[in-house]
């Protein structure tokens, strides 16, 4: 391939993992753990601003996260089970989530689990407290794809396009052995291809600004700007998810995650449609949680 090329390509990190002593640290952990903290920080924000109470949303995170990092690796490894237990599988690897591998299906219906969990606790209902929330998860999810890119994985095919990914060779330093996930780059750039998880990195971002400027023009209530995010989120996740290359469980001939994102599609635009107008009664909201707190 051209060097031209490369020069007007975007280099990949030479590794994904640094270590502190013994300890490694995770460029993909890192960035799972600033969406975490970002989106709580920015739900705060919004459920206090549509009348609920200061905390709210950090209690019911407690519930609602680690739901939710269950499920979506249930989803990934589901979805992906010949890589743990086919023929060559590696069944350890199921559990091993600091490599990388959470289904975005699986963390929101885990996640809306322990999320409805929490809200029960307060008597919050669960419609509004999504809606607060929804532009912060889809944010999480942008800033998480950064941790695709330092794992150098779920990209597309080849292309000559100037924001293309190089993919470089990772090896054990010391052993010389193909190492993707805890190696070193080693070489030249062996080929640049569709950078998919920019794609939807940005994609995100779009999407939270639509939620964001719909809700305010709106006044979205009762679970419609959470469904407006899952719209969002899956028209773009169609189109992104036929550009990738990675090994996928197929359905109909098409990638699991296509049929998937069109199957929710459809249903987030039918509850958009159909789900109540206008907005929950700030106060409310906030007379629900000081009841249940003082019951």
């Amino acid at each position: 391939m051209p060097i031209a090329t490369f020069l007007a390509s975007i280099p990949s990190p030479d590794r994904g993992v640094w270590y502190l002593g013994p300890v490694p640290i995770r460029a993909y952990a890192l960035c799972i753990i600033t969406g975490i903290v970002v989106a709580i920080l920015w739900a705060e924000r919004r459920w206090q601003a549509r009348g609920g109470n200061a905390g709210a949303v950090t209690d019911i995170a407690v519930f609602a996260v680690p739901f939710g990092l269950v499920g979506g690796r249930l989803y990934h490894v589901a979805t992906d089970w010949e890589k743990y237990f086919g023929p060559h599988g590696d069944p350890i690897g199921a559990l091993q989530i600091w490599h990388g591998g959470l289904g975005i299906w699986g963390a929101v219906a885990l996640g809306g689990l322990g999320a409805w969990i929490g809200c029960r606790r307060q008597g919050i209902p669960l419609p509004a407290m999504a809606d607060a929330v929804a532009p912060a998860i889809v944010v999480a999810q942008a800033i998480g794809r950064v941790g695709n890119y330092f794992n150098q994985e779920l990209y597309g095919g080849p292309t000559s396009l100037p924001w293309g990914l190089q993919i470089r060779d990772r090896v054990n330093p010391v052993t010389g052995a193909p190492d993707p996930l805890n190696g070193i780059a080693q070489g030249p750039p062996l080929e640049v291809v569709q950078p998919t998880f920019l794609y939807e990195l940005l994609w995100d971002l779009g999407v939270a600004a639509l939620v964001v400027w719909a809700d305010r023009r709106f006044r979205l209530g009762h679970g419609r700007a959470f469904a407006l995010y899952v719209a969002g989120y899956t028209a773009g996740r169609f189109w992104i998810e036929l550009m990738r290359v990675d090994q996928a469980t197929m359905v109909f001939g098409l990638r699991i995650n296509v049929i998937t994102s069109a199957v929710v599609f459809l249903g987030a635009v039918l509850y958009l449609t159909l789900a109540p107008r206008g907005r929950e009664d700030p106060a409310t909201l906030a007379a629900r949680q000081q009841v249940e707190i003082a019951s």
